[in-house]
């Protein structure tokens, strides 16, 4: 007997696709404002996720996507964060 466990899927916010949440990166907005990447996917906040590429990164960048998301400023450290992330994940 297989257990076909659900894989909980994620909308990326500059791509829209559908994709494993394994496959996204979360970021995420504290109560007090502040935002942050959330590599753990468990920090408590607004979510938003974003595929594990450059360009969809660069695409919420660009259209400014992640601020309308999580109705905050997103400073570039965050960015610069989730694109460090992806490359290092690429080496892997």
């Amino acid at each position: 007997m297989s257990t076909n466990k659900k894989i909980p899927l994620r909308k990326c916010i500059a791509t829209g696709e559908m994709l494993p949440k394994k496959a996204m990166i979360r970021i995420v907005r504290s109560k007090e404002g502040e935002v942050s990447v959330d590599p753990t996917g468990k920090k408590s906040g607004r979510g938003a996720y974003v595929s594990k590429s450059e360009e969809a990164v660069e695409l919420a960048r660009k259209k400014q996507i992640l601020e309308r998301q999580l109705e905050a400023s997103i400073p570039d450290e965050v960015y610069e964060e989730l694109l460090h992330l992806i490359r290092r994940e690429s080496i892997l």
